[in-house]
């Protein structure tokens, strides 16, 4: 991690202009504790589906803006609602340009957490569990789940105390990561 700010790329799952997961990753950006810095990386909806013919020849630019907002991070935060039992495509896709070049990805040893909120009776529990596993394969280093179940979709997240706390624990993991010491 930087000396001076951490710096944590934010991938929102949901690309709905009302998202409550959008308006979750922006709260928690907006109100980021000092010294910590979250930077919502836009636009995933414009990465092309992955292909690796595709990236063995000129990797297009915005998955290369994608790879470059996450390798110059110190850590990473999913904020993804669940759809039909897992992630959003859109951050599957996300997670598999990030995953490459393989076990050199820009995922490759950063701290990742999953939040979010869902209005199903789970809780977005299979979402979060997929999103981690993809992110760990890819490299990253899975540090804690924090799911939200809402009863409503027109339930105030932000409103509540505990649910904010438990929102922000997420950023307090990434930020408290420290790697283990290698061993010969």
């Amino acid at each position: 991690m930087s000396d001076t700010t951490t710096r944590v790329a934010v991938l929102v799952g949901s690309l709905r202009a009302d998202s409550v997961n959008r308006q979750v990753a922006e709260y928690l950006r907006d109100h980021a504790p000092e010294g910590v810095q979250l930077d919502v990386v836009e636009d995933l909806d414009a990465l092309p589906f992955y292909n690796e013919d595709v990236d063995a020849g000129q990797t297009p630019a915005d998955a290369q803006r994608v790879r470059d907002a996450v390798a110059d991070a110190d850590g990473l935060l999913l904020v993804t609602p669940e759809y039909n039992g897992t992630m959003p495509a859109v951050l599957n896709n996300a997670i598999d340009w990030l995953s490459r070049p393989y076990g050199q990805g820009a995922i490759t040893g950063k701290p990742v957490a999953a939040i979010g909120v869902t209005p199903t009776p789970y809780g977005g529990v299979w979402s979060h569990e997929h999103a981690l596993k993809s992110a760990t394969i890819a490299g990253g280093i899975a540090l804690e789940d924090v799911t939200v179940s809402q009863t409503s979709i027109d339930v105030d997240v932000l409103g509540t105390e505990e649910v904010i706390a438990k929102l922000q624990g997420a950023v307090d993991a990434i930020v408290a990561f420290s790697p283990e010491p290698a061993t010969v």
